[in-house]
């Protein structure tokens, strides 16, 4: 969602996310102790701060990665249910081979 909109407030981000504002506060603060996120003061309005989220090179390299071992787990675990169902198969097909 940063990196789609830099602009969008904690507020926002906790409604989407289905997160406490303070969860989004403190996850920020943490993307932003490790470098991953970068916070820029700019004005929305005259009268309230905001700020403006954007992911680093190093949040960049994370996000990569996180997608990266996500895909292998969602491959690993496809490829278990495919050999599963397989078996499956062939139990069933041996069972109406032994009933006819």
């Amino acid at each position: 969602m940063i990196e789609a909109n830099p602009e969008v407030s904690q507020r926002q981000l906790a409604v989407e996310l289905g997160v406490s504002l303070g969860g989004v506060n403190y996850a920020l603060k943490a993307l932003i102790e490790r470098g991953f996120v970068k916070a820029d003061n700019f004005r929305k309005s005259g009268s309230k701060a905001q700020y403006l989220y954007v992911l680093t090179p190093a949040g960049m390299k994370q996000k990569s990665e996180l997608a990266s071992n996500f895909l292998s787990r969602k491959l690993e675990e496809y490829e278990v249910l495919r050999q599963e169902i397989e078996a499956l198969r062939l139990e069933v097909d041996e069972n109406e081979g032994a009933g006819s």
